[in-house]
This record gives structure tokens, C-alpha cells and sequence, in this order.
């Protein structure tokens, strides 16, 4: 099985990072509503190409990463948040997310952040599992704080140390 190679996003890379989101969509992990055109943008005014990572095999990109600062405060600064991840369907499997949440605890480092931070809804159980097997805990769970498709979901904050 080929290793993910991951690499900093591209501006070429807007239309492929936007298909690739729209497709891999899944109420499992998203609280907004399933994208419909006509589709905004997958780069804009507060993410762009320095944000993401991208996951390729075989020279196709496979999946991409969001880092992004949770807040906009000063006194917050040493910490990132991954905002999004997002995997497509046939390369799940295959490394792609284990490799993404390491770039980019790498990438964070790099811009000296000392804490990662990320959000998950309660019933995406497979995305919990990988996030404590790369070293992410439950800091923190808002009961009920999503209404999906008549279903109230928690919202679980996980994160690590760096």
C-alpha cells in the first residue's frame, strides 16, 4: 500500500479541495446542510492554501486538512485548531487521516503553537477512535448541542499538548 505524501495546498489545488468537500459530505461529522449549487468557494476571506494540507497517493490528492487559530485573541494565539479533514471514500484505509493529523501537529509546532485543538460531533465514533489513538483527549463535551436530522448531538472538544 502506498505511503500518503502530504504537502502544503496550492492555489491550483481550489477545485479539487471543493469537489473532494462536497463529496465526502456526511451528516455524520458536518452541521451545516449538504452543499448545493450554485457551491461557494472552498478557499475564501479567512481560509486559503496556507491553511490546508493535502494528502496524495498515487499523485491524486486523496484528502486535505484545515488548521486554523480558534480565536482571533492574542492571549490565544499559541494554540490551532484543525477546522476540517476530509478523506476520500477510496482511500480510506490507507493512512490518509493518520498522516494528515500528523503533518499537521507538525505544521502547528512550526508556527509555535504549544496546543491543538479540534471538534467532533458525539456520534462520529470512528473519527473519535482516531483522534485518541494519535494522542487527542476529551477536554470537554456540550450535551445536545446540535439538532441533526431530528437527533440532538454532543459536541466533543478534543485536543492535545504539542
Amino acid at each position: 500500500m502506498p505511503v500518503p505524501y502530504i504537502r502544503h495546498a496550492t492555489l491550483d489545488d481550489e477545485e479539487t479541495l471543493g469537489l473532494l468537500d462536497r463529496v465526502t459530505w456526511s451528516p455524520l461529522h458536518s452541521v451545516q446542510p449538504r452543499p448545493q449549487p450554485p457551491y461557494e468557494p472552498f478557499y475564501n476571506e479567512r481560509f486559503g492554501p496556507r491553511d490546508h494540507l493535502v494528502a496524495e497517493l498515487d499523485g491524486a490528492v486523496v484528502g486535505y486538512v484545515r488548521l486554523g487559530h480558534p480565536t482571533p485573541l492574542a492571549c490565544n494565539s499559541h494554540v490551532r485548531q484543525i477546522q476540517g479533514l476530509a478523506v476520500a471514500e477510496e482511500a480510506r484505509g490507507a493512512g490518509v487521516a493518520r498522516a494528515l493529523l500528523r503533518a499537521v501537529r507538525d505544521e502547528a509546532r512550526r508556527h509555535g503553537a504549544r496546543r491543538l485543538t479540534l471538534r467532533v460531533l458525539g456520534h462520529n465514533t470512528p473519527a473519535r477512535g482516531l483522534y485518541e489513538a494519535e494522542g487527542f483527549v476529551v477536554e470537554g463535551i456540550l450535551p445536545e448541542e446540535f439538532l441533526l436530522a431530528g437527533e440532538y448531538v454532543d459536541d466533543v472538544l478534543m485536543g492535545c499538548s504539542l
